[in-house]
């Protein structure tokens, strides 16, 4: 066992120094508030009584800093206290030499079961005292034990007989944050970019240390400072200098800096005529920046790459191909450990095929040609993060390359900051669908960890919701979304129901009273947003451009994919996008058994129906209910849903400041107006095609369709910018 890796043994006296800002929402999930219960601020105090390090690395410094500022406030002491170091962990020596031989032996054989980010947590008893020790392998394991050990603390779990083993189940955990270099932020809802290029690499702003101290306490590993549509300036010296700056700090919190690699970068920073990905001074242009990059980080992560799509530059441009692209730049990566993240978001205006399938065309036929440090990046459905899709069909069907599933943490098309929606329960629902590639029980979470087809190389990326906003994410229950996709992301088999509950403790209050009715809220909240946006399988329907409120009427975009009646194809015979053999045939890119129920109007899901069948108006639903009835009687439910929301906030105002109940209930007013607005346009839209009246139990529209169509928002946040 490497008891040089061993932390600490809590159980003499409380040590360390608390240095905590009390601004409301700033702190995160990582607030700290002070234990009432008597009873358990006393056992908590009879463990955490001195605390032993034995090494003071930057990452050990780290967990020590948490320490002095969660205990202090936690356990609210007084007094000054310091660490007692122990380089030569000679009180831990002492301590296994003294346990029976049957303990030391059970500590030794769990220890082994932990990966090298793993670690455990036990309180045992020494010389008639409770002890509890984290241990681990790795520096970074005890930082997570340490957090892990504070998250306990704080959603009051009992930790006298704590025998707590955890490692994460996959091994890139990453943010990708849309950024750009001039800090504004595409599909970003809270702010500017919080990475200021002008003062970097001179000043540090605080904000990048709490950044890392947030994702390290959810085992985030890695993060792409830099837009996928990407700008090649942030590989040339200037910048380089700047993410050196940015790696440094992260280093110290487990976290490896990854940046976005513009394919057409050898002719806009090298001076050279093409990109082509079979060309030497090519290959050896990309060979001279790994080599530069990796003199000053070290431990640079490697490029996450958009090529050949929505106007991005790419292999294609010369006639090659996306494993010619990326296995050159793997080639240049390789000797220093990095990766390539390949996406596989491509759609082509040359291709009149079902957007839906595109992608697993283009990309299943490189199965197995991609070098070993490649990875492809596919976003959970196959179009593009929409309230409801189904699991993306790659996922299975890739048998020899390892796949990142791509979710996306900020709220595109989830009505943005201003709408409250769990997305732990949609990530959730991708997780825990079937694939059936290897028969019954192969999930997509299978696929991700790499448990289905042996992968080691693994990862799970979220693209991300922070900005400069005082509370980061812009709504407070944002911060939700990112908390549960780190969770997610260290265990893609954990609850949404479990992430709710963790998070609402640790953000705001134990009590059961405060939790469980906020608990069904989150849970039920991303139900809400499907019901009174895109019900019954829709999809796409949003405004064009800033994907701000309903548009479903739009038809003058310069392609026919961009257009929301390419999805819905609403006329007067009925509404839905055929994706059956006797349409675009995109089931068929499913397993059989899948396909066979996909197929079938009787046997599929109705949350999938429009997405994969076009159905009369008068089509009878499972309820006996005609299928227009049924799509006004969602969208009611989806503003009702709201409604009800709006009462569990009212109700939990007791357990709230008046400043966190007022936000949020301001933005759930917000939530409630959007979703009748969405209600009742989608409604007159659709109505013009019916030709049937609401049904009882719909309230009237409040306003007509012609007063819908002529709203615009040209200045709506998050708009990709024009490029060049």
């Amino acid at each position: 066992m490497n008891l040089n890796k061993l932390l600490f043994l809590l159980y003499f006296s409380i040590c360390l120094n608390a240095n905590s800002q009390n601004l409301d929402g700033y702190k995160l999930w990582l607030n700290y508030d002070k234990i009432e219960d008597p009873q358990l601020a006393s056992d908590y105090s009879n463990l955490v009584r001195s605390i032993y390090l034995s090494n003071s690395s930057d990452i050990l410094k780290n967990a020590q800093n948490e320490l002095g500022r969660a205990i202090p406030r936690l356990l609210e002491k007084n007094g000054s206290y310091t660490a007692t170091i122990q380089p030569e962990n000679t009180l831990i020596i002492e301590l296994f030499e003294k346990l029976p031989s049957d303990l030391r032996l059970q500590l030794e054989n769990d220890f082994r079961t932990t990966n090298d980010e793993g670690f455990l947590i036990k309180t045992i008893s020494y010389k008639s005292n409770p002890v509890t020790v984290i241990s681990a392998k790795k520096d970074i394991g005890i930082l997570y034990g340490v957090f892990r050990l504070l998250h306990l603390m704080q959603t009051h779990q009992k930790l006298t007989t704590i025998d707590l083993i955890d490692s994460p189940k996959v091994k890139l955990r990453m943010l990708d944050h849309w950024d750009n270099l001039d800090r504004t932020v595409e599909r970003g809802y809270a702010g500017f970019s919080l990475w200021n290029w002008q003062k970097l690499p001179g000043y540090i702003d605080q904000r990048y240390i709490d950044y890392a101290r947030a994702n390290a306490s959810i085992g985030i590993n890695a993060t792409v400072l830099t837009n996928v549509n990407a700008n090649a300036l942030i590989l040339n010296p200037m910048y380089l200098d700047k993410v050196e700056a940015l790696a440094t700090i992260f280093r110290s919190y487990g976290i490896q800096v990854y940046l976005t690699a513009r394919f057409s970068a050898p002719i806009e920073l090298g001076n050279l005529k093409t990109a082509d990905p079979l060309d030497p001074d090519v290959q050896n242009w990309w060979k001279n920046k790994a080599a530069e990059i990796y003199k000053r980080i070290p431990d640079f992560g490697g490029f996450l790459v958009k090529a050949n799509s929505e106007g991005q530059p790419g292999p294609q441009n010369y006639g090659r191909n996306h494993v010619d692209g990326a296995n050159m730049m793997a080639t240049a990566l390789e000797p220093y450990g990095g990766i390539v993240i390949w996406r596989a978001f491509v759609y082509s205006e040359h291709d009149d095929t079902d957007r839906a399938k595109q992608a697993y065309d283009e990309f299943l036929p490189y199965d197995g040609k991609f070098m070993d440090n490649v990875l492809v990046q596919v976003k959970n459905g196959p179009i593009d993060f929409q309230p409801r899709e189904p699991f993306h069909p790659l996922f299975g069907a890739m048998k020899q390359t390892p796949l990142v599933i791509e979710f996306q943490i900020t709220q595109e098309y989830l009505g943005f900051s201003t709408h409250l929606v769990f997305l732990p329960k949609l990530f959730e629902e991708v997780l825990d669908a079937d694939t059936f590639q290897k028969g019954k029980g192969s999930t997509v979470s299978k696929v991700i960890d790499g448990s289905l087809y042996g992968n080691t190389l693994t990862g799970m990326a979220g693209v991300a919701n922070i900005g400069t906003d005082l509370n980061w994410t812009g709504h407070p229950f944002a911060q939700a979304n990112w908390y549960g996709f780190g969770r997610l992301a260290w265990n893609p088999y954990l609850s949404a129901e479990t992430i709710a509950e963790e998070w609402l403790k640790a953000t705001y209050s134990s009590e059961k009273a405060f939790v469980e009715p906020l608990k069904k809220m989150m849970i039920t909240s991303r139900e809400a947003v499907v019901n009174y946006m895109t019900p019954l399988g829709l999809h796409h329907i949003f405004d064009t451009g800033h994907h701000y409120g309903p548009g479903p009427w739009v038809d003058d975009l310069g392609r026919p994919d961009w257009n929301p009646v390419y999805y819905h194809n609403a006329d007067y015979n009925g509404i839905g996008f055929d994706r059956t053999p006797t349409g675009s045939n995109a089931t068929e890119q499913y397993a059989k058994e899948l396909e066979t129920i996909y197929n079938d109007t009787r046997k599929i899901p109705e949350k999938y129906l429009l997405w994969f069948h076009h159905l009369p108006w008068d089509y009878k639903l499972k309820n006996g209910i005609d299928l227009w009835d049924g799509l006004a009687l969602k969208y009611q439910e989806g503003v009702n849903q709201v409604k009800d929301m709006i009462t569990t906030w009212k109700n939990a105002k007791p357990y709230l400041t008046e400043g966190q109940f007022k936000e949020i209930n301001m933005l759930l007013q917000i939530q409630l107006k959007e979703a009748e607005w969405w209600r009742d346009a989608c409604l007159l839209y659709f109505q013009t095609f019916s030709q049937r009246p609401l049904p009882k139990g719909v309230d009237k529209p409040a306003h007509t369709l012609a007063y819908y169509r002529s709203l615009k928002f040209p200045f709506a946040p998050g708009i990709r910018p024009q490029w060049d």
